[in-house]
């Protein structure tokens, strides 16, 4: 199932989603029909300017969402919050669980609406999507910062097209779950909706200010496609530490370009990167896929089970045993 649109002036998702797969649209919003699934979609006016689209959903096919670039220049901003969920079904298969861990992987993605994106839905899985379409002069009337440099000077002034990835932090994903399921019958329910677009905005922007200030060079479509080539090459073997050399040939980058762009678009280093996946899918292991601590550690490369406990400790302030016990 695949869904393509481009975003002008003017444009209604909503609208535009339930008139291509014929689904009634009543107050912003539409009810997934049942041979598609279950869930809905729905359209939050903020301010002018500022648009909130919520997607809480369960899909019965794959469904790729893809947003074409513009014919001309926008100042629009998108910004993409993507939180995916197993099914709370029994226990989940340790391959099954491994392999939606590499493939779906939330995040929160912040780019040019000229730059066109494709986002994959898999099948059998509650999707929480919160897009937030914002102009930059009410994005910068928001954030009240005089002096910007880095990515935020790049959001805010660059004429270029730009492209940042962050993590989905567990306080943003837990704000979007929250927002995606309120009982429309709340009165205020308007209110609520712009207090948790705004909450979201300030958690995003609050890591990326933490970011480095150095300038920041403008990237195309193809550029993130290598990118997110090199992402999956690295995420699809996390017991074998990352090659530049060869990461870059199969990217098709130079290297010093390539350490340059992946910094500037995830906001660590390749190396950093792996380490910090590495660790999430460690906690995953544990955690989600019954796994013991040594054939955690063993799957990730670590011959020595205690130095992969500091580093377990390290990352999430516990010991691997510890976290496993925990509720």
């Amino acid at each position: 199932m695949t869904f393509e649109f481009t975003v002008q002036a003017g444009f209604d998702f909503v609208k535009s989603f339930g008139d291509y797969f014929n689904i009634p649209v009543f107050n912003n919003e539409l009810k997934i029909p049942a041979h598609m699934g279950e869930g809905h979609i729905k359209m939050v006016d903020i301010e002018p300017g500022f648009k909130f689209v919520l997607h809480h959903y369960t899909l019965k096919e794959d469904f790729h969402l893809k947003r074409k670039s513009p014919a001309g220049d926008s100042d629009l901003i998108s910004i993409v919050f993507n939180s995916n969920e197993l099914p709370a079904t029994s226990a989940v298969d340790r391959e099954t669980a491994i392999e939606f861990l590499k493939k779906n992987g939330s995040s929160i993605q912040v780019a040019s609406t000229a730059l066109s994106t494709e986002t994959i839905f898999p099948a059998n899985v509650e999707v929480y999507f919160g897009v937030i379409g914002i102009r930059r002069q009410v994005l910068s009337s928001l954030l009240r910062i005089d002096q910007v440099n880095g990515p935020l000077e790049t959001i805010l002034h660059s004429n270029g097209h730009f492209f940042y990835h962050e993590k989905m932090h567990p306080e943003v994903a837990r704000v979007l779950k929250l927002v995606s399921e309120i009982n429309e019958q709340n009165k205020l329910s308007d209110l609520f909706y712009s207090i948790k677009a705004h909450e979201m905005i300030y958690l995003l922007f609050d890591k990326l200010l933490d970011r480095d200030r150095e300038k920041q060079s403008p990237v195309n479509k193809s550029d993130v496609d290598k990118l997110y080539l090199i992402r999956t090459i690295i995420l699809a073997d996390l017991g074998q530490p990352p090659h530049l050399s060869e990461l870059a040939v199969k990217a098709g980058l130079s290297e010093t370009k390539m350490k340059h762009l992946f910094k500037q678009t995830f906001g660590d280093t390749i190396y950093n990167f792996y380490q910090n996946e590495r660790m999430q899918q460690a906690g995953f292991l544990l955690k989600h896929a019954g796994y013991s601590v040594s054939e955690a550690g063993y799957r990730l490369g670590f011959s020595n089970l205690s130095h992969f406990s500091r580093l377990f400790e390290m990352h999430f302030g516990t010991t691997p045993k510890k976290y496993t016990l925990a509720g």
